[in-house]
């Protein structure tokens, strides 16, 4: 019969071997079944989706995710933020101020990324003095910058380092940006217990 099959055209081979009275059936026959020959999605599966809103971009460095971080003056971690590689580092910093614990930091530190001048009026308006280092190319910069202050900005660079030494978080191994921001956590975490527990 599978010689049959296939020397014969299917469709004239359904006409000749159907039962009398059975009407033919119209649409895919076989294994088959689909009568539709795009894919779609299960019913009651969402579809799929891009990367927006996945924290991802292209920068010069290739396709990456930036973690923003907020520490204590010790270093240790206080709150997240992930946007995507080309992002500006300059418009997360009122996000950073409001992240974390309620409390109320004397200054905020952070690198020539943030200088501007509505970041700095965004901390004075809650209360905090901004350590920010202005461009080389800004004007009307003052006489008197913290230096000295400002090195404490080390601790957090070597916070980052730290996370970094998780190869899932150093790659961006996950899809999602809310299963990268769980393993940050994660990563903190150990981070965390560990300083614990050798202090």
């Amino acid at each position: 019969m599978e010689t049959v099959l296939a020397a014969v055209a299917l469709r004239r081979l359904r006409v000749v071997l159907r039962e009398p009275g059975i009407a033919e059936q119209i649409g895919a026959s076989g294994a088959d079944v689909r009568f539709h020959c795009g894919s779609r999605p299960c019913l009651g599966r969402r579809r799929k989706r891009g990367q927006e809103g996945q924290a991802l971009g292209r920068s010069r460095g290739g396709f990456s995710t930036k973690i923003h971080l907020k520490t204590d003056f010790d270093g240790d971690y206080l709150a997240f933020d992930l946007t995507g590689g080309e992002k500006a580092d300059a418009p997360q910093f009122p996000v950073l101020l409001d992240l974390g614990p309620d409390i109320k930091p004397r200054a905020a530190i952070g690198d020539k990324g943030y200088d501007s001048k509505a970041n700095r009026q965004a901390a004075r308006d809650r209360g905090i003095a901004p350590v920010i280092p202005y461009k080389s190319n800004a004007r009307n910069k003052p006489d008197y910058f913290p230096k000295t202050l400002y090195k404490g900005r080390a601790r957090i660079e070597q916070g980052v380092g730290k996370l970094k030494r998780f190869k899932r978080i150093a790659l961006r191994c996950e899809k999602t940006a809310l299963n990268f921001l769980s393993f940050v956590h994660l990563a903190a975490g150990f981070i965390l217990i560990k300083s614990v527990h050798t202090a």
